[in-house]
């Protein structure tokens, strides 16, 4: 994508809640304004906020800014909730990561209820055919969005996705599919005897004060929750978000939050206070693809030193969202974007190695 081809951006300007000006502040600051972003950045060393700073605007019609307060669409940060609750289950012996889809969803009639696991579910093994591939951005404008504008409960997006063909063996490839996490979610259902919204409430939000975070719904209007804006290349421009249901997302990708949420959840979770250190590792374990539960993990190198980095990226038409976690040095990003317009993997990779690099200097 070439910046100059896009219409109609607004200038990206910081507004900073905690940063002082450092060089990692100054960086962010560069390469927001250099790649158009817009949206909230926080970092955390070892529990402390040491940066989060707006860019940009959550509505462009009205010109409101983006700001500390502003809550995202998280997107695919959806499934790593879910592999949480799903290890959370296992903590208390009422899950076996081994046991087939149909020992706890007798109604599931898929091709593979008797061979996918729950552990293959988790790290995208299972063979299912997704059943909400898109070819284009183009095709999507022209021929609409099939899985998701329609409103589905839980249930069809669950016959949905038992109706797919199974495309590898079970545990032989690693084949991304939101499908493998919807499957997970009414696993959720049946085993905690709530709705996945209300377990993922009262079992994580809740308990963790994460009191800007929950499920998107169509017909709830969310206070503070950023429009989305994606880049149509036909008109070079960004345009309005298309029009969807975004509870069809459900467990793999229906969330919103902030980034201060998102920065509680991170704390939690890999400071062990969500999941027993026993299914920490599972989730961390990086298998097919460098996939663990929900999340990827793998070795990266800072300066000198090669660290584990867990990471979640999300992204639904413009919306984007990065959750990065460096485990040795005990640094978290966050970065929530609602636009499309900047890399946030490139992003998230660029500000880690700053921030590493600055504390070593510190020491």
């Amino acid at each position: 994508m070439k910046r100059g081809s896009i219409l109609l951006l607004a200038a990206a300007w910081p507004v900073a809640a905690v940063a002082q000006t450092t060089s990692v502040s100054r960086f962010v600051t560069s390469y927001a304004a250099a790649h158009d972003f817009s949206g909230t950045i926080a970092i955390q060393e070892r529990g402390r906020t040491t940066l989060e700073a707006s860019f940009g605007l959550a509505n462009r019609a009205f010109r409101v800014r983006n700001a500390a307060q502003t809550k995202y669409w998280i997107a695919s940060i959806t499934k790593a909730f879910t592999a949480a609750l799903v290890l959370m289950l296992r903590d208390e012996g009422k899950l076996d990561l081994e046991a087939p889809i149909a020992r706890y969803l007798p109604e599931y009639r898929g091709a593979g209820a008797a061979k996918i696991t729950v552990h293959q579910l988790l790290n995208h093994t299972s063979g299912i055919a997704n059943f909400d591939q898109v070819k284009s951005a183009e095709d999507a404008i022209r021929n609409g969005l099939p899985a998701y504008q329609t409103p589905q409960t839980s249930e069809q997006l669950l016959a949905r996705v038992a109706r797919s063909e199974m495309v590898h063996e079970p545990g032989s490839t690693f084949d991304y599919n939101n499908g493998d996490y919807v499957v997970l979610g009414k696993i959720v259902e049946v085993l905690s005897g709530q709705s996945y919204e209300t377990a993922l409430q009262t079992r994580i939000l809740s308990p963790l004060g994460m009191t800007q975070s929950g499920m998107m719904h169509q017909a709830l209007i969310v206070p503070d929750l950023a429009d989305t804006y994606f880049i149509r290349e036909d008109l070079k421009a960004l345009a309005n978000a298309l029009p969807v249901y975004p509870e069809n997302w459900y467990a793999a990708g229906a969330m919103y939050s902030t980034t201060a949420d998102l920065m509680r959840f991170s704390r939690a979770l890999f400071a062990g206070r969500l999941v027993t250190p026993a299914s920490l590792v599972l989730l961390m374990k990086p298998g097919l693809d460098d996939y663990g539960y929900g999340v990827w993990s793998f070795e990266s190198k800072f300066g000198n030193r090669t660290m584990h980095v867990v990471k979640r990226p999300g992204q639904i038409m413009g919306a984007q969202a990065q959750l990065y976690h460096i485990v040795e040095a005990d640094i978290s990003i966050v970065i929530l974007a609602n636009t499309g317009t900047t890399d946030l993997d490139e992003f998230v990779a660029e500000v880690a190695k700053q921030v590493v690099a600055a504390a070593d200097r510190r020491r």
